[in-house]
């Protein structure tokens, strides 16, 4: 059955909901969304949360991805400050995810750290609460055991291109499918970045309730 259409104007789902306390993980689908499922992640952060957002990475996720761009950053951290931690190893950059999230300083806390285990991503569930501060966890792979509360898988969609100018590129889009959660059902959601309010909403005409076989797209 076809899930029904909701509006552009329609809340995003509780699973898109703001993330306040705990710990998710997004995987990327593939070696080129690695820039989408970041900007996602930023994205879950609470937006009356005005403390600063954290990114910690290894010298060689930099160098296979770069830095994140100043000004597209900041629009998606909503003005937020941005810290950049950066590890000589997994291990140096899941201590400081991990200590960060503890500090209680920062309203979010990312890790590009794929080889975290269920134990230290137990550690991480736990800082979070002790900080009352949210973590994402980027990985580039997925069926590792987790802590995670909700695991996400990430890809870049084709915009619609701009109403008022045809030859200009539209928001940024992206699917993201709950692969797995502790009490929400899985579900795919299209969405795109507001212009004016620089958060994610759900896409207009692809925008369903999410609820259908996981890995296929309401627009099919």
């Amino acid at each position: 059955m076809t899930p029904s259409i909701e509006p552009l104007s329609s809340p995003v789902p509780p699973p898109l909901t703001d993330l306040s306390t705990g710990l998710e993980e997004t995987c990327v689908a593939g070696p080129r969304d690695m820039a989408t499922t970041l900007a996602f992640a930023l994205a879950r952060a609470r937006q009356e949360d005005r403390r600063g957002v954290g990114l910690a990475v290894t010298r060689a996720w930099l160098k296979e991805h770069g830095r994140p761009y100043g000004p597209g950053r900041r629009s998606l951290c909503g003005g937020r400050d941005l810290i950049l931690m950066i590890g000589r190893t997994q291990a140096e950059a899941l201590w400081a995810m991990e200590q960060a999230l503890r500090s209680g300083g920062l309203a979010l806390v990312l890790g590009a750290v794929d080889g975290a285990d269920l134990t230290q991503t137990r550690r991480l569930e736990f800082a979070a609460r002790d900080g009352g501060s949210a973590g994402v966890l980027l990985r580039t792979r997925t069926g590792d055991l987790s802590a995670a509360r909700r695991r996400w898988r990430v890809a870049s969609v084709a915009s619609e291109g701009d109403a008022d100018d045809v030859r200009a590129p539209g928001p940024l889009r992206l699917s993201a499918e709950l692969t797995r959660s502790r009490g929400e059902r899985p579900g795919l959601w299209m969405l795109e970045v507001d212009d004016e309010t620089h958060r994610l909403r759900l896409a207009d005409r692809l925008a369903g309730h999410g609820h259908g076989p996981v890995g296929r797209s309401h627009a099919a």
